[in-house]
């Protein structure tokens, strides 16, 4: 599709060019600039490391090496060319070869990458803070992803991508038609595969794929636990729920959002002002960021209707993403707020 100028006698098309005509490079133009503004490709991206390689051959290496929110790596390789050359091809390779990276290797990864960038940052806060965990988890890295980025795809690339993504692949394809006016030099970004529309089934489709697996993963904690709070029993509750009645019952008996927050953490509560229904909570907290710069995805939190919480004016929405590693925030919250008689424990099988 054509840009168009719009003027008050008729719409003029913005001729599109090529980043090679335009001059553009690959490592120092492209690169230097998707780094230091990844989310002009993707707004979930952090950059842990630049031209990452730790194999045999030095002239194989991964133009960015990122983290999504859900803690996945994704390898970024960039063209400029005007077909993707064999890009895919490069980046199934580079995948595989950074698929087993463990948090720690990425932490040291990213260190040497702010080190280069003269930046003094502690690399393990900074992805902790990324990924809004108080500490590592098993998790991370449980996926690879890929991002093929470049001006145009042949259709040996494109039909590839398609079949790897049936395989249960997450590759996708995000092209970048450069067009001028005068001097200046427009960049069009746009995810081309799979379209955006149909991205987010996948990406549905691949979680409940994982789930399935993870049910049969005897390293992952399922253990159900009973709750008593003023008086009030509740059994058989997974973790996010046992954290979720906890603080929904604190909040009925007159405790204050600000107060519990100061044992669970602030990002764990997004907070939006007025009484919002769920689509003006949707709608409210799309203007809001996290506390590390980042969008709320709203599928971390419990958003139905008789979820949110109305106190004061606002309305808050808590996370669901509660682990074994945050059990002892519940024996604080028992002794911040005695008068609840809060006490937990794992229910008991019959």
């Amino acid at each position: 599709m054509a840009i168009y100028e719009i003027t008050k006698e008729r719409l003029v098309a913005v001729p599109p060019t090529t980043l090679s005509a335009q001059g553009i490079r690959e490592r120092y133009d492209l690169q230097r600039l998707l780094r230091a503004n990844i989310s002009a490709i993707d707004p979930d991206l952090y950059v842990v490391s630049e031209e990452f390689g730790e194999w045999t051959d030095a002239s194989r290496r991964i133009d960015l090496l990122c983290i999504d929110r859900e803690a996945n790596l994704v390898v970024v390789e960039l063209k400029r060319t005007e077909d993707g050359g064999h890009m895919d091809l490069q980046a199934i390779r580079y995948a595989a070869m950074v698929h087993l990276m463990t948090f720690e290797r990425a932490v040291e990864a990213h260190a040497t990458y702010l080190s280069k960038l003269g930046r003094a940052d502690d690399a393990k806060t900074e992805i902790l803070k990324f990924l809004e965990w108080e500490e590592p988890r098993a998790e991370f890295g449980r996926e690879t992803r890929i991002l093929l980025v470049s001006g145009e795809f042949s259709k040996e690339i494109t039909t590839a991508v398609l079949w790897l993504n049936k395989l249960e692949l997450d590759i996708r394809c995000v092209k970048m038609r450069p067009y001028s006016i005068g001097e200046r030099v427009f960049l069009d970004i746009q995810q081309v595969l799979p379209l955006p529309e149909a991205a987010e089934y996948q990406v549905q489709l691949r979680k409940k794929t994982a789930e399935e697996r993870q049910s049969q993963d005897y390293e992952y904690d399922f253990s159900k636990y009973d709750l008593s709070i003023f008086g009030q029993e509740y059994t058989d509750l997974y973790k996010r729920k046992l954290f979720f009645l906890a603080v929904r019952d604190l909040i009925l008996r007159g405790n204050k959002p600000e107060q519990i927050m100061t044992v669970i953490p602030a990002r764990k509560l997004l907070k939006v002002p007025g009484i919002c229904s769920v689509e003006e909570l949707k709608q409210k907290s799309a203007q809001l960021k996290t506390v590390s710069g980042g969008s709320y995805d709203l599928r971390r939190f419990f958003i139905e209707k008789d979820e949110l919480f109305h106190v004061d004016g606002n309305t808050y929405a808590l996370s669901n993403q509660f682990s074994r590693h945050h059990l002892p925030l519940l024996e604080k919250l028992a002794e911040v707020f005695p008068e609840a008689k809060i006490s937990f424990h794992k229910t008991v099988a019959e």
